[in-house]
C-alpha cells in the first residue's frame, strides 16, 4: 500500500517537472522578452530635447533609436543606453536625466520588436543593430568619448558591442553571468542550458573588453540575484570596478 503511494507521489512529481520543463521551453520568450509595439505613426513626446532616428536595416526590419541631447553646450561625450527587456524605450526615458545633466548625449536603441523597431528579435540580431548603432555614433564622436551603458538584458548586448568595439567605458546596471544562469537561478531542477535558446554569454565577452569596465548590482535584485555579477567578477581587469549597492 505505501509503496503504491509513494508510486503514484513520483509520477504526479515526473508529470508536473515535464509539463512545467515543456511550459518553460515554449513560454521562454514570453518570459525574457516582453516587448510592447507602438505604431508607426506614434508620436514621442518628451520635457527634454530629443530626435528620432529610424535606420532601414534590411528587407523586414527597421531600427528606431531615439537620441536626447543635454541642455545648453555641446556635449562631452555619448551615452549609448541598451535597456531591459521590458515595454520598449518609454520604460527607460526617465533615467535620461542622470546623464544628460551631466552634459552627455544619450542614444537608446529599441530592439527588434520593441516601441516601433520592427523585425524578428533574435540575438543575433540585436548584436548585429548595436553594431550599426556604435558605427552612427562614430560618425559624430571618438571612441573615447563614448560610453557604453547595459542594463539588466541590455548588460549581455552591451558586453558583447565593448568585445568588439572600443570606448571610454563599459558600464553594466545589474548584469547576468548568461541568461541561462539567470533562469536556472529560480529554475535550480531543470537542464537550462538546453532549455533555454537564449544565451547573451556576458561572462565570454567581458575577458575581451580591453577599455575601463564598471559593474554596479544590488544584493535585493529581485529579476537578476547579484550572484551573477559575483561570478563574473574574477573576470573583470585590475583596474574594473564593481560596486555593490
Amino acid at each position: 500500500m505505501i509503496k503504491r503511494i509513494i508510486l503514484r507521489y513520483i509520477k504526479i512529481a515526473l508529470f508536473l517537472y515535464g509539463v512545467t520543463g515543456i511550459a518553460l521551453y515554449f513560454l521562454q520568450d514570453y518570459l525574457i522578452i516582453r516587448p510592447v509595439k507602438l505604431s508607426r505613426n506614434y508620436q514621442f513626446k518628451f520635457d527634454m530635447p530629443f530626435k528620432e532616428v529610424n535606420i532601414p536595416f534590411d528587407a523586414t526590419s527597421n531600427i528606431n533609436i531615439l537620441q536626447f541631447a543635454p541642455p545648453g553646450t555641446l556635449p562631452k561625450g555619448l551615452l549609448l543606453y541598451f535597456h531591459g527587456n521590458r515595454t520598449n524605450v518609454l520604460r527607460y526615458s526617465k533615467f535620461v536625466p542622470y546623464f544628460t545633466k551631466s552634459g552627455y548625449e544619450v542614444w537608446m536603441i529599441d530592439y527588434p520588436g520593441y516601441g516601433k523597431s520592427t523585425g524578428e528579435f533574435s540575438e543575433e540580431l540585436v548584436y548585429k543593430w548595436s553594431a550599426v548603432m556604435y558605427k552612427l555614433a562614430r560618425t559624430r564622436f571618438s571612441a573615447d568619448s563614448i560610453i557604453i551603458y547595459g542594463k539588466s538584458l541590455g548588460t549581455g548586448i552591451a558586453a558583447q558591442l565593448a568585445s568588439v568595439r572600443n570606448c571610454r567605458y563599459l558600464v553594466l546596471e545589474t548584469p547576468y553571468y548568461n541568461l541561462p544562469a539567470v533562469v536556472g537561478f529560480y529554475a535550480p531542477v531543470f537542464p537550462v542550458n538546453r532549455l533555454i535558446h537564449y544565451k547573451f554569454p556576458t561572462f565570454q565577452y567581458l575577458p575581451q573588453v580591453t577599455d575601463p569596465i564598471v559593474i554596479f548590482h544590488g544584493t535585493n535584485d529581485w529579476v537578476v540575484p547579484y550572484s551573477n555579477s559575483l561570478k563574473l567578477k574574477p573576470l573583470l581587469k585590475a583596474n574594473d570596478v564593481l560596486i555593490t549597492i
